[in-house]
């Protein structure tokens, strides 16, 4: 009995205070909407992107105006968009402004602006939105074009990295083009000529001297970077759903950076976008050191030849990822700008 009435008590206790909450307007945090994500590529009416464009997102849920700059791609990005309703407006010197209908953005939506065409002069540009909704396929579609055009001094390809650490995951038929894109390059059959130029000079692996040796030299140096990069960088990466791209970090000290990119041999993202063993660039680093046995002189083939290669193309790689965080970000043409 004393237990019955010390819990009428309680529950009456309870349900005054929660009634003085209400009266002095005390209410329980909503949980915050997940943001959204507006990209798009401007063009001009000859279907060539239009660099250096203002793009203007303006709303009722903005306290002012966020303006970003398109890329040297005519590529724009605006992140962490509030769900509500905005417009878009797009600029550029010699091309009539252009004014969006309203654009009304759900939580969490992709939402592509496509086919941008600004007329020169006084006629007003147009565009239209392909999808409401964009998919995960579509935003990396479009962020692997801008990726291809990546490049070191203008010329070198640097397609194997991104700028954005919200990148949508790549399809299996993106992981191959990349990787296709990369192997078939004009710069990579010149930079493997230079590669074989240098075994030659040090007379390394056992192959003969002379034309014949170059050659072999040369066939047994592409082949070991294009099976590294189809294994480690398509096939693996597609089966077993991992990122095989290195993406850049660019903020903290210098340590976290450095330690970032030294264990991203090790440590990849997967299409889920969770951190995980890097199986993929392991595994495409055994795959063509074990293969390259396959071809090179019997005098270096075996277990030295093997794991040699191995450690190089781990090192090399490791070596890269420095690089890539603290120099070549900025000799990288064409580098994806976000606001």
């Amino acid at each position: 009995m004393k237990w019955g009435v010390l819990a009428l008590v309680v529950c009456l206790c309870g349900s005054r205070i929660s009634k003085a909450q209400e009266q002095q307007g005390v209410l329980p945090d909503a949980p915050k909407p997940q943001p959204a994500i507006i990209v798009g590529t401007v063009f001009d009416v000859n279907n060539d992107t239009v660099p250096r464009a203002t793009v203007v997102l303006e709303g009722p849920a903005l306290n002012d105006p966020r303006t970003v700059e398109s890329n040297d791609n005519g590529f724009f990005q605006f992140n962490n968009v509030q769900p509500g309703s905005y417009q878009v407006t797009v600029s550029a010197e010699g091309f009539a402004n252009w004014i969006s209908s309203a654009i009304t953005l759900k939580p969490g939506q992709y939402e592509i602006l496509t086919g941008t065409k600004l007329n020169i002069a006084k006629a007003l540009s147009t565009i239209t939105v392909a999808s409401p909704v964009a998919s995960p396929e579509e935003i990396a579609t479009e962020q692997v074009k801008a990726e291809e055009q990546q490049r070191i001094f203008g010329f070198i390809p640097n397609f194997y990295v991104s700028y954005d650490q919200n990148a949508a995951p790549l399809t299996a038929k993106l992981k191959f083009q990349l990787a296709a894109k990369v192997s078939f390059d004009p710069v990579t059959f010149f930079g493997v000529g230079i590669a074989a130029a240098a075994e030659q000079a040090g007379s390394n692996p056992n192959y003969p001297e002379g034309a014949k040796g170059y050659a072999e030299r040369y066939g047994a140096a592409y082949a070991n970077g294009f099976t590294d990069i189809m294994i480690g960088g398509a096939i693996l990466p597609s089966l077993l759903h991992q990122d095989p791209r290195y993406f850049y970090q660019g903020t903290g000290t210098s340590k976290s950076r450095a330690l970032h990119a030294l264990t991203s041999p090790f440590v990849c993202r997967g299409d889920n976008g969770q951190r995980q063993p890097n199986y993929s660039t392991i595994g495409g680093d055994l795959g063509s050191a074990a293969i390259s046995n396959a071809y090179y002189p019997a005098s270096n083939r075996g277990l030295g030849l093997f794991f040699g290669n191995f450690l190089i193309n781990t090192g090399q790689r490791a070596a890269a990822n420095l690089t890539q965080e603290f120099i070549l970000r900025r000799v990288t043409r064409k580098a994806r700008n976000h606001d």
